[in-house]
Order: C-alpha cells, then structure tokens, then sequence
C-alpha cells in the first residue's frame, strides 16, 4: 500500500469513528423514554422471534418422530410380508392335504390300490416337506393341554384315562406358518 492509500484509508476510519460519536452523542441527548420504549419493543420482538423459533423447532422434532415411525412401520410391515409370504399358498393347499389324509385312511386290500395309495403316500409327505421348508408346521394336539389360541374345541367329553383339559382327539389337523396361527386344530377336549 502506498502512503497515499494508507492516509486515505486513516482518514476513513477517522470519518466513521467520527459519526460513531456522533450517533452516541445523539443517543445522549434523546429522552431516556424513547430509547426505553424501542429497548423495550426490541425485547418484545426477540422474546416473540424466540418463540416462533422454538415453536418451529418442536414443530421439526414431531415431524422427524413422526417420519421416524412411518419408516420403521414401513419396515417391520415389509419384514412381516417376506416373513409371511407364503400364507396364501398354504391357506389354499390345506384342504388338498387334508383330503389326501382322508383318502390314506382307507383300508385297501387290493393290491392296485395299496399301490395307488403308496403313491399318494409320497405325494402327500412332499407336500408336508415342502410346507416345512416355507415354516409351516402341524400343531400337536393329542395328550396335549388345550391352547385356545392353538387348538379349536369342538367337543368335550368326560374320560378317566385324561387329565382335565387335555386333548383327546383331533378331527383336524392345525398349521403354523413361523409363529402365526393359519388354522387352529379341531378338537376333542376332556372335561
């Protein structure tokens, strides 16, 4: 910088602390009512300013929270659909499983229909195997306590052989998919 910059710029700071004192002096002679009463509006408008802040800030906090649960909702309902996926399929297939139990209860003597139902036999165990491999399972009901969430009564009897509250018979078989209930077993419950 050259000498004539360095004056120039000396100069300029001269000239604003100049006005500052001037300002301040201005300020001086002003009623103390005046500067009082803008202090005051300053304040109020800081306090209102703060407010509004703080409001948009809790404002901001609900909303994350809120799209916080819809993610993790969307989330848990994605895992619960992939865990659950093939409930449908299993849903429509017992029926089919359940007349091939029906059709393997039959005494055959023939022997074109043992084979027959030596067939069916394996059709029916790879049904069951496949079932086991998406997470299905037969419930157990015969000898086993009655689980109103498991297991539907359709029958009570009165049997010395059984304790209270145990499963006699099973006139249908219950599945399991994971740890839901597809169909609940039908029952035959000692009393």
């Amino acid at each position: 910088m050259t000498q004539a910059e360095n004056k120039h710029s000396s100069e300029q700071v001269e000239e604003v602390f100049a006005e500052a004192a001037d300002v301040q002096t201005e300020g001086a002679n002003e009623e103390p009512s005046e500067s009082d009463a803008e202090f005051a509006a300053l304040q109020l408008k800081v306090t209102e300013l703060e407010s509004k802040l703080e409001e948009a800030e809790n404002r901001y906090l609900r909303l994350h929270a809120d799209f916080e649960n819809s993610r993790r909702r969307a989330k848990l309902d994605r895992e619960a659909s992939e865990k659950y996926r093939a409930q449908s399929l299993i849903t429509d297939l017992l029926p089919a499983i359940d007349n091939f139990e029906r059709a393997m209860q039959t005494q055959a003597d023939d022997e074109h229909v043992k084979s027959l139902l030596q067939g069916m036999d394996m059709v029916y165990r790879s049904l069951i195997d496949a079932l086991k491999k998406e997470g299905a399972e037969q419930i157990e009901a015969v000898g086993k306590e009655f689980d109103p969430h498991v297991h539907q009564a359709v029958m009570q009897v009165e049997d010395d052989q059984f304790g209270s509250n145990i499963v006699v018979e099973e006139f249908q078989k219950g599945y399991m998919l994971k740890d839901r209930v597809i169909r609940p077993a039908m029952v035959k419950v000692n009393q």
